[in-house]
């Protein structure tokens, strides 16, 4: 903008003390103008405006305050690793279903892999002793490893056989989370 444009009589009437005097004059003659209902629908305009106003200002100020609320408190939970169990092998499963087998079949059992399952059974209940060895061999089996029992029954509750568990085998991983 350049000083040479501004026009200097517009500047002389703004600044001119009977403006003041206009402004009020022309106020003064507003209701006579304009008339009484509209200046009162303008009046609760302004207001309905400045009441929406005060509330938008409270309800940011109070959702500032919650939002550093919130901030405190991700900040004080802890990081919480994540655990899985992921499947052992099955070729690790039938290493040690095999080493198992040569070792417990003198006694009556029988152990089989099938994936990461291991199933250990007997015909008679004689072997009871040699069975519950095997389940805790299994369950020492690895490191790491999560065993759980998905069947195990015992004498006439079995069908067809006299003992049988059937163990699933996981593995424990923790990851970052």
């Amino acid at each position: 903008m350049d000083f040479k444009s501004i026009n200097m009589g517009m500047l002389k009437r703004l600044a001119d003390p009977k403006a003041a005097g206009d402004l009020n004059h022309f106020l003064e003659k507003l209701p006579q103008n304009v008339g009484n209902a509209a200046l009162i629908a303008a009046g609760i305009a302004w207001a309905a405006s400045a009441a929406l106003g005060v509330f938008t200002m409270v309800k940011t100020q109070q959702l500032i305050e919650l939002r550093a609320e919130l901030r405190a408190t991700e900040a004080l939970q802890p990081l919480v690793p994540k655990i899985t169990d992921k499947p052992v092998s099955a070729a690790l499963t039938k290493s040690f279903s095999d080493d198992m087998a040569h070792l417990y079949e003198s006694f009556g059992l029988k152990i089989k892999a099938q994936g990461s399952t291991i199933y250990i059974t007997s015909k008679s209940t004689g072997s009871f002793g040699a069975f519950r060895e095997a389940v805790g061999h299994v369950q020492n089996g690895g490191s790491g490893w999560r065993v759980n029992v998905e069947k195990l029954c015992v004498g006439r509750a079995c069908k067809g056989d006299q003992l049988a568990a059937l163990l699933k085998i996981n593995k424990v991983s923790v990851d970052k989370p």
